[in-house]
């Protein structure tokens, strides 16, 4: 399997494993599937907060139908064998064009080497481009650890808060990581839980 010859970030992660993270594109399909394939049923479940046995054709053509301007998504690659280890996607909400939902998935024997980390800053980076000012970030209730890490950071503010999740809101700062945003991107790296506000992106 190539590398695709889009413009891509090389980055190397803790352990000496490297990755290339550029746009998903439409030659991507089979190496995105593969990914997917080895994610766990828990880490599908945190990120989809549903069980996802198999996804559907409506989810794929989702996933796969970006626009690199209100739906990005980025891919990270085994520099070593061409395998998609990691996405990361953003897409605007309605109604709100300097704010997006970002979504996070790491392989499993992927994560907790800064790979998550990666994705969500070049994600940041991408989206300042494009005039988004903030992600939101919806957590499981049941996800203890993860709500009280979000909640530690202060000045993230809190959108809605339900019987089954809570919506949190981070700003993107205009240059860098930020303070706040860090938090939130260790805590991804982790696999601890999805970047995102369901049913309100633009594409959905």
């Amino acid at each position: 399997m190539e590398l695709r010859a889009a413009a891509t970030t090389r980055v190397v992660l803790r352990g000496g494993r490297v990755v290339l993270i550029g746009p998903l594109d439409s030659n991507d399909r089979q190496r995105f599937l593969s990914g997917i394939g080895r994610a766990s049923p828990d880490s599908m479940y945190k990120r989809f907060m549903t069980p996802v046995p198999r996804l559907s054709s409506t989810q794929l053509a989702y996933l796969l139908g970006v626009d690199h301007q209100d739906h990005e998504a980025l891919l990270a690659i085994d520099e070593a064998d061409g395998e998609a280890v990691a996405v990361g996607r953003f897409a605007r909400l309605k109604g709100s064009p300097s704010a997006a939902e970002a979504a996070v998935l790491v392989i499993d024997d992927w994560q907790g080497l800064g790979l998550g980390k990666a994705v969500c800053r070049l994600l940041a980076e991408r989206a300042r481009q494009l005039g988004i000012e903030r992600f939101e970030a919806t957590v499981l209730r049941n996800n203890r650890a993860m709500t009280a890490v979000l909640k530690s950071l202060g000045e993230i503010g809190i959108v809605s808060d339900d019987a089954a999740t809570v919506t949190f809101t981070v700003g993107l700062p205009e240059r860098g990581v930020g303070e706040h945003l860090a938090g939130v991107l260790r805590a991804v790296d982790d696999g601890a839980y999805r970047l995102a506000a369901p049913g309100n992106s633009a594409l959905d």
